[in-house]
């Protein structure tokens, strides 16, 4: 079994990855709060830990891996979208409405994530299957004065945890200057976070000790790692956007409350997505979800690539230019795999990579020397486990041997035209041009060169029209 060394937050050091029990690798990531569609920055730790849940299973076996991603389906911000609703016209009260939208969103995730060959975890819990263990910790932590009950609402006192802000490595004092948190009076210090709210009428809402209401976020991460995975667990990862407050909250109301416990002993965190060099905001027009790439003609397999392309612990800027250069390398990649046998295990290079702390850039150059070296059967073993050139995507989503087919097409008839143009036979050229954008193709020139993609809407039409001009030309 190959050694697997993972960089860990809460140290800031590279370490050595020794589970609590081999026989039960545990990992907890934090899911999406389920009220509008996943756009690609949410998708990336999903692609991520999804071949961190590959290789553990590969180095532990496939059933000693226990893999939890929450659904966080209760969340102001699903509420605010029920008010809008209701607004609208809608008469179905605030409760049915937010367990409406949450349904709906889960189904649109998991259609997302399985364009993405993202593989299903062992338990998705939703937070509101959960509430009975969210009251009993909440109980817990008011027992042992970490906890107070303030105008309805049940507080974690961050002043009662001596070691607040450590997995964030803020200064608390420094924290309290700056705070930029809810301002409300009956709070004893600022950071003092919610762990149950009261709930108005018609709102979603649960019996509790303290009146009917709602969990806080944080609690809910914390409860439902300790019901599926227990006190102490291995792997707990995420954004590198929820260190804090989320991660660094559900740190300090898990260790209180259950004393002596490590709660997780790695916290792993992937970095920020841009687009084409900046930040991805609706306002900047530049937002993308997973569904735009599927109606924009990119396929699944090929963002999957994408998001793979830069290691996770650093910014990955999503470009045009990255998704040609993925779709055009996934082609050639399954041409010389599609009749080739799986090899018995991932090549050694390839595998040393991915145990380096999911070097993927490192892994993926190796696919590329494979592929130099005509290495079939190694190529292919070791792209699945990265869920590359398999067969975990829907029909449509991964570069399919007729895309290799269009691509080797698309390839010939530039090169072709390169030819017309240095011939001077612009005529020809133009005409060559013509044809491929006709056929749903976009060619552009810059510096003597020409590239590709393939337009929105490309379709087998498109496709045949590219095989017959390649074959005529």
């Amino acid at each position: 079994m190959a050694e697997i060394t993972l960089w860990n937050t809460a140290t800031r050091r590279k370490e050595l990855f020794r589970p609590i029990d081999p026989g039960n690798v545990r990992m907890y990531l934090c899911g999406p709060t389920v009220y509008e569609r996943a756009h690609i920055g949410n998708a990336r730790p999903s692609v991520v830990f999804d071949v961190l849940f590959s290789l553990l299973k590969f180095s532990y076996g496939a059933d000693c891996v226990t893999f939890v991603r929450n659904f966080t389906d209760i969340d102001d911000k699903i509420i605010a979208k029920a008010e809008q609703r209701r607004s609208q016209g809608c008469k179905n009260s605030v409760a049915e409405l937010t367990r409406s939208i949450a349904d709906e969103t889960i189904r649109w995730y998991h259609e997302d994530m399985d364009s993405l060959g993202v593989a299903r975890p062992t338990h998705e819990p939703r937070a509101t299957e959960f509430i009975p263990q969210m009251i009993s910790m909440i109980e817990a932590l008011c027992s042992k004065q970490h906890a107070y009950v303030a105008e309805g609402h049940v507080l974690f006192s961050v002043d009662s945890y001596r070691a607040y802000g450590s997995l964030a490595r803020r200064d608390l004092a420094d924290m309290r200057a700056g705070a930029r948190v809810e301002v409300a009076p009956y709070k004893k210090n600022p950071l003092d976070f919610v762990l149950w709210k009261p709930s108005p009428p018609g709102w979603p809402s649960w019996p509790s000790p303290w009146g009917r209401g709602r969990p806080g976020w944080h609690i809910e991460c914390s409860a439902m790692s300790k019901q599926l995975l227990g006190k102490d667990f291995d792997i707990h990862a995420g954004g590198i956007d929820l260190v804090f407050p989320h991660h660094e909250n559900e740190a300090a109301q898990s260790l209180c409350a259950h004393p002596g416990s490590a709660f997780a002993n790695f916290w792993m965190h992937n970095g920020m997505l841009q687009i084409e060099g900046g930040k991805m905001a609706k306002s900047l027009g530049n937002f993308r979800t997973v569904k735009d790439l599927r109606e924009q003609g990119i396929q699944g397999e090929v963002a999957r690539m994408v998001l793979l392309s830069a290691h996770y612990r650093q910014p990955l800027d999503w470009t045009g230019a990255r998704v040609d250069e993925s779709g055009a390398v996934l082609a050639r990649w399954r041409r010389i795999t599609r009749d080739a046998e799986m090899s018995d295990s991932p090549d050694q290079e390839f595998l040393e990579a991915l145990c380096d702390d999911l070097n993927t850039p490192r892994a993926i150059a190796r696919l590329h020397r494979l592929f130099a070296a005509k290495s079939g059967s190694e190529l292919k073993s070791s792209a699945c486990l990265l869920g590359l050139l398999g067969t975990n995507f829907p029909p449509g989503s991964s570069a399919e041997p007729e895309a290799a087919d269009v691509s080797e097409a698309i390839e010939s008839l530039l090169a072709v035209r390169s030819g017309a143009r240095a011939a001077r036979d612009y005529r020809r050229a133009d005409a060559i041009r013509d044809a491929l954008i006709d056929a749903g193709v976009e060619v552009n020139d810059s510096d003597g060169d020409s590239s590709w993609r393939l337009a929105p809407g490309f379709d087998s039409d498109g496709l045949e029209r590219i095989v017959l001009m390649a074959k005529e030309y």
